[in-house]
């Protein structure tokens, strides 16, 4: 099927950082859904009445009709659109809705700004789901969805050749709505992993985020929280994992990256049965003590005035203390911090990553990219060195010029680094692979 790929303005988005990404508001939702049934009822003036200051000195009504008009001459007339929800593209938070044309179905996408204005318009065919199969190698892919209390999250499981059992890994990724293969931009980090070690032997299970898969369901019973956004389904995947028929179910470990990482000692607290775990640029401190670093050092490069740098961070600092002072048993602080609710960030502000390591008797892996701009190098892995020295079955790599996606490290050391198209460095994926085959049966 031909597909016209109309870009009707540029989407301006930002790989995530360590701190869960910024979920667009009610507010942004709701002009999404204004401008699209604007749009799709001849009214060009009226789709564009919450566009961004830039995006609509660049797209006037003219040029928005000329666009809708094009693109139902190559997909056929417009017939319906789904409601608009919060969804993810391409690892980022977006407002999407399906629309239903008379040769095709395309989804609608819109990113929004801090004021809720619209920054990005964009119509993208929808995802494709996942096909089993073989590759030429002999690796095999096939669907396994994994059950959570919100409803099921789009799964891929990678064997390798053979007929097992084989040890196997559950892939737990960062902060953010990730997809399966934690997409970052043109990069999928998960998929590079998982690929590489099907041919080395080790067998794999990755999963879309509960946020991406459920954006409004993804909290406990008292509101969003870090154990259900995370730990819970990662252990789901694992006791999944386990019972498949070719893995090995006394091998089974959990991978974690950046967020997943940081949970990973965490998520072997609720899973004894885990034979191991695999930190990739861990966060060893709280986890604002990393995010004030992380605004601190990227407003410098912008600008670096001692001024800008403490308006910057001030946010943070506030925050920090406020949940500092909520005593156990008491309810969060009410409201959003940065989108997402204070639950969520008092739940992630009490992880101590390091203690936490330190009650499990677990193997661990502990991997650093050393040009990491987001999990520092010195502050967190030289942390993780020093208070788990001497403790047994653990291992640690540090990789010169990587990043913190395990790639070459750009040349910026910021988030427009991400947007360069890299792979998962191969000697860290056959670190992996030589250390989950070393590690003994639990």
């Amino acid at each position: 099927m031909k597909f016209a790929h109309v870009l009707l303005a540029a989407v301006i988005l930002s790989a995530p950082a360590v701190h869960a990404a910024d979920v667009p508001t009610s507010a942004c939702v709701a002009h999404a859904a204004a401008s699209l049934d604007a749009l799709t009822h001849g009214d060009y003036a009226g789709a564009r009445k919450d566009f961004s200051d830039a995006v609509a000195s660049k797209l006037n009504a003219d040029r928005l009709e000329q666009a809708w008009q094009r693109l139902q001459s190559l997909q056929g007339a417009y017939r319906s659109h789904d409601a608009p929800r919060v969804a993810v593209f391409a690892g980022h938070p977006v407002v999407l809705a399906t629309l239903n044309f008379a040769k095709a179905r395309l989804d609608f996408m819109v990113a929004c700004d801090a004021q809720d204005k619209i920054i990005g318009y964009r119509f993208v065919p929808p995802e494709t789901p996942v096909q089993a199969h073989v590759e030429a190698d002999g690796v095999r892919v096939s669907p396994l969805d994994v059950p959570t209390p919100v409803g099921p999250l789009r799964g891929v499981l990678t064997m390798p050749p053979g007929t097992g059992p084989f040890p196997a890994v559950v892939m737990v990724a960062g902060s953010g709505a990730h997809d399966m293969d934690e997409t970052v931009g043109p990069n999928k980090p998960f998929r590079d992993i998982a690929e590489r070690l099907a041919r080395a032997g080790v067998a794999s299970l990755r999963y879309d985020k509960r946020t991406f898969d459920h954006p409004k369901d993804w909290g406990g019973k008292s509101g969003p929280v870090i154990d259900a956004e995370v730990t819970d389904d990662a252990v789901a995947a694992a006791r999944l994992l386990a019972r498949q028929e070719t893995v090995d179910p006394r091998r089974v470990f959990v991978l974690g990256h950046s967020l997943g990482a940081m949970m990973a000692p965490r998520i072997g607290e609720h899973d004894p049965q885990l034979a191991g775990l695999v930190l990739m640029a861990a966060p060893a401190r709280r986890i604002f003590d990393v995010l004030e670093q992380q605004v601190r050092e990227q407003t410098a490069k912008v600008d670096n005035q001692s001024a800008a740098i403490a308006q910057a961070v001030q946010p943070y600092v506030e925050e920090q203390k406020l949940l500092a002072a909520v005593g156990p048993g008491q309810p969060a602080p009410q409201g959003d911090f940065k989108g997402v609710p204070q639950g969520y960030w008092l739940s992630w502000s009490r992880v101590d990553p390091v203690a936490d390591a330190r009650a499990l008797s677990t193997p661990m892996l502990i991997l650093q990219g050393n040009d990491d701009f987001q999990v520092s190098s010195t502050l967190d892995f030289a942390h993780w060195r020093k208070e788990l020295a001497g403790r047994p079955h653990t291992t640690f790599h540090l990789y010169p010029g990587l990043s913190h996606l395990f790639m070459p490290a750009g040349k910026t050391g910021t988030l427009a680094d991400y947007k360069a198209p890299a792979h998962v460095d191969a000697e860290v994926i056959d670190d992996i692979a030589s250390w989950v085959k070393a590690q003994p049966a639990r």
